[in-house]
């Protein structure tokens, strides 16, 4: 990466500084296309076509298929496969329509001051150094002003730094600190709020760089009363791309290229290696739930009107329900005996989900932008990656224990099928495993989990599984989803260990993603995804003996089907091991014009993978 990348002084791991990402200043954000009305009624008949042969070929599998030698395993894997298609009808639903809100200019008539309304752009930061910091301020305060506005930017230090201190001095702008570290994130924004009076709130991340058109772009939505907060997309700028698959392969093998991008999510080898691509859930899931005004808050990069989240605060409140007066002087506005307990933004590890369940409860509705307003960093180290994947499952499941909004009264019904559709997406594991273990089981017992592997299970199978990637092909409108479906995969581990802590009542910790490029020890954070892919290893070679040795179990139609089953999920489990293994050219490399990463990535459920589909 030129003067980026230098030879460590341990192995070849290369020392790269906090400002690596400047290589990456020219790439541009990716155009952003609308779903039209033909290519809507393709993906929907598919979408049609999908789910009655889905419900085909389970009729069939429960009433014609399940092996009678093997009742116990062969009901686990039907039972998983039912589960998967259930999902597959939420996420369906999640995506069934686009729908953008009409994008209207800023108006001041949106504030409450006589002359001008006024916006608070909030910087947070905790630990990332100032070479990340920096650039984010100076974006901050490039930000167009929209006539008759009044902008204010802060950095938000819960590091009490004294160099960020410094840094807000010399570009003249506000900097806000606190004595402890109560509410982490949340706690920061809480303590922000009380001490500013913008009527609207911008919620930046250390690394996030607003575009110059965001406030532009996003106030306009406001003229709405209902509308709480206002989200648009993440997209980080620094995702590394080797060459394409064609061109890294020799000659004779550039015929398998398409295969290969279709199996591994990837342009090529080394391509955005952490798999941070966020083209599916933002262009596609959070686009279309824009529809029921249920998008939610991913933190970075959005935009708030302020009465919303004290109102909602006020609302949770329970030690004190004392009226506050909205429309008070600003430096006394909210400073009451009740603000010692409010949680404007919730203080939980996935404060912008957990905040967006209890306002959309409270019918207060959401917008999201569809255009790409800021640009942001994306994880460079498996610590990152594993801590972020963790946190978000562990947030996400947290809540669904112990703060459910499917059985609450006060959202509607559809906007509850879209969170549902997010829970399914961690609650899926334990169905995941078993589709998982399934082929290794049967390698080792010679046991099918259906009757036979005939040609009228195929025929059963074959259609569903056709229609199903054709349906996501002309739903995801150029997106890619195959890396949601190996993510599903590749994480598993993470989202178990999420789901038993939190169903032990351990709490998500309140870690913040490594921001700097790391690259040593990257190997301990897929130990887990190492002993299965061994596993499967043991497994395809014992079926292989066994078959050879003569045993009767070992058909030819059980190697073939579960090793080809068993390969896929391979390929899924070492998409986190290839990242461990990854490591920057030390003489620079290509940039992409691409997606990144969600603050709530959402594994996408598309369907049973029956028989590694």
């Amino acid at each position: 990466m030129h003067d980026s990348l230098s030879a460590a002084s341990e192995g070849d791991t290369p020392e790269i500084r906090d400002d690596y990402f400047r290589e990456f200043e020219l790439v541009q954000p990716p155009e952003q296309t609308h779903f039209g009305a033909a290519r809507t009624m393709i993906w929907q008949t598919l979408a049609g076509l999908t789910i009655g042969l889905g419900f085909w070929y389970l009729s069939w599998r429960w009433g014609a298929s399940l092996n009678a030698s093997a009742p116990v395993f062969s009901v686990l894997v039907a039972g998983a496969e039912t589960a998967m298609f259930l999902g597959t009808l939420l996420f369906f639903h999640d995506i069934w329509a686009e729908q953008d809100t009409p994008h209207q200019p800023p108006s001041a008539a949106l504030g409450s001051g006589p002359d001008r309304a006024s916006v608070d752009i909030f910087v947070t930061t905790y630990n990332e150094s100032p070479q990340i910091v920096e650039p984010s301020i100076l974006a901050a305060k490039a930000v167009q002003v929209p006539e008759n506005w009044q902008v204010t930017v802060y950095i938000l230090d819960d590091g009490d730094r004294d160099i960020m201190k410094t840094i807000a001095q010399r570009h003249g702008v506000g900097y806000i600190t606190r004595s402890d570290n109560v509410g982490f994130k949340a706690g920061n924004l809480k303590n922000a709020l009380l001490r500013t009076d913008g009527e609207f709130v911008v919620v930046c991340d250390a690394d996030t760089r607003l575009f110059p058109s965001f406030l532009k772009n996003t106030l306009g939505y406001f003229s709405e009363p209902d509308v709480a907060w206002v989200q648009t997309p993440h997209w980080f700028y620094d995702i590394p791309t080797p060459k394409p698959w064609a061109d890294a392969l020799p000659s004779w093998m550039r015929w398998i290229a398409p295969v290969l991008r279709w199996l591994t999510g990837r342009v090529g080898p080394g391509d955005d290696p952490f798999m941070s691509g966020s083209s599916m859930f933002f262009d596609v899931i959070q686009r279309r739930r824009n529809r029921n005004g249920a998008s939610f808050c991913c933190g970075a990069a959005s935009i708030h009107r302020r009465d919303a989240i004290f109102a909602h605060a006020l609302e949770d409140q329970v030690s004190d329900r004392q009226t506050v007066s909205l429309t008070a002087p600003s430096e006394q506005r909210w400073l009451s005996p009740a603000t010692s307990t409010m949680q404007p933004f919730r203080f939980h590890v996935s404060e912008d989900i957990f905040t967006s369940i209890r306002m959309h409860s409270m019918g207060w509705k959401s917008v999201f932008h569809p255009q790409i307003e800021a640009r942001m960093l994306s994880p460079w180290s498996m610590d990152a990656w594993a801590s972020q994947k963790l946190k978000y499952a562990g947030g996400t499941l947290d809540i669904f224990w112990n703060a459910n909004p499917l059985f609450q009264p006060g959202m509607p019904w559809r906007t509850k099928l879209h969170y549902a559709a997010t829970f399914w997406s961690y609650l899926s594991a334990p169905v995941l495993l078993i589709l998982l273990l399934a082929p290794v089981w049967a390698l080792f017992t010679g046991t099918a989990p259906v009757d036979a592997y005939s040609l009228v299970f195929f025929a059963h199978l074959v259609p569903f599984l056709i229609a199903n990637e054709l349906a996501l092909v002309a739903a995801s409108n150029g997106a890619d989803g195959t890396q949601g479906r190996i993510l599903s995969v590749a994480t598993l581990p993470i989202t178990l260990r999420a789901m038993v802590q939190t169903a032990l009542g351990q709490k998500v910790r309140f870690r913040p993603t490594p921001k700097r490029p790391g690259f040593s020890g990257a190997l301990r954070f897929v130990l887990p995804q190492l002993l299965l892919l061994g596993v499967m290893a043991l497994a395809a070679a014992y079926g292989l003996w066994a078959h050879r040795g003569g045993s009767v179990a070992h058909t030819p139609s059980l190697l073939v089907v579960n090793c080809a089953w068993m390969a896929w999920n391979a390929t899924a489990l070492a998409a986190p091991v290839a990242a461990a293994m990854w490591r920057p050219a030390s003489n620079g490399f290509e940039s992409r014009q691409s997606n990144a990463v969600p603050d709530q990535t959402v594994p996408v459920a598309t369907g049973p993978r029956p028989l590694g589909a």
